[in-house]
């Protein structure tokens, strides 16, 4: 498959590397408005071409799939041009900023008969996908409650400091929050989709009020089973911590580094579950 790259940057540099030596992938096009990183993607790629814009690209490629890994204000722009060029749409989160720009990209993909994917990639991990298998094989029952846990440092500015303006990150929540929103309707599906959901949230910097550094929200599913997630971003490193109650059993896991790019993070789990003369664990 031909893929056509939308960003360059810190995870932008990742996606490359993993198409380019994929073995039933080719990339074909790297964008990137900055000269230095086109300069750096043309000497670590040769061949492929390098673009300023997704629109040069797609009018000078033949691409099967774009994959946008650009900052999230261009999300809907760019992957609904690349859906009207023909292409499938690998997106970072979020999915667009807005709710109609979702609706209008679920329903451009629709009509060109073509797919989009979000990158949840925390279903894809070892460790918090685990915990989906866990469940599945029925090893605590029933789950009915789920916690998720993110206490770290202040985001990175990001490139401009579009992640610290309104108006090009959209929210917080859909930074490193929309992932946990995603795994526990995943740990949760049995209970089918959610039914209500409340939030409550603070800024720690009167400057930008509406960006929330401190966010409890509560998710609730018709049957009763609901989710909490927790963010606070006025803290120190990066830990995240997941707990899933079932009715006979329990799960329990974390992870903890410098930074979230972390090579040798500290993880743990657990897994508890009564045996009639208290509980086991593994």
């Amino acid at each position: 498959m031909r893929f056509g790259l939308v960003g360059y940057g810190a995870w932008g540099r990742h996606h490359a590397q993993v198409i380019a030596a994929h073995p039933e992938a080719e990339l074909a096009g790297v964008v990137t408005p900055s000269e230095a990183s086109r300069a750096e993607a043309r000497a670590r790629f040769p061949g492929v071409g390098v673009f300023e814009t997704a629109q040069q690209m797609l009018e000078t490629l033949a691409l099967e799939v774009v994959d946008v890994v650009a900052p999230n204000h261009v999300h809907f722009p760019i992957a609904a041009a690349a859906l009207k060029a023909g292409c499938h749409v690998l997106l970072e989160k979020p999915m667009a900023t807005t709710l109609a720009d979702c609706h209008a990209l679920m329903a451009l993909a629709e009509q060109a008969g073509r797919q989009i994917l979000v990158g949840h990639e925390l279903r894809l991990s070892s460790q918090w996908g685990r915990i989906k298998e866990i469940i599945d094989q029925g090893g605590i029952g029933v789950p009915w409650n789920v916690l998720v846990e993110l206490s770290r440092r202040p985001y990175r500015l990001g490139s401009d400091g579009w992640r610290y303006d309104p108006d090009r990150v959209g929210d917080w929540m859909l930074e490193e929050p929309v992932h946990f929103f995603d795994l526990a309707r995943w740990y949760l599906e049995q209970h089918g989709e959610p039914a209500t959901i409340y939030a409550s949230a603070n800024a720690v910097d009167d400057a930008r009020p509406s960006l929330h550094d401190n966010v409890t929200a509560i998710v609730r599913h018709a049957t009763g089973a609901q989710a909490t997630i927790c963010q606070t971003l006025a803290a120190f490193g990066h830990h995240q911590t997941v707990k899933v109650t079932g009715s006979k059993g329990a799960i329990w896991a974390s992870w903890s580094g410098a930074t979230d790019r972390v090579p040798d993070p500290v993880c743990t789990a657990g897994l508890r579950w009564p045996d009639g003369g208290g509980s086991g664990a593994a």
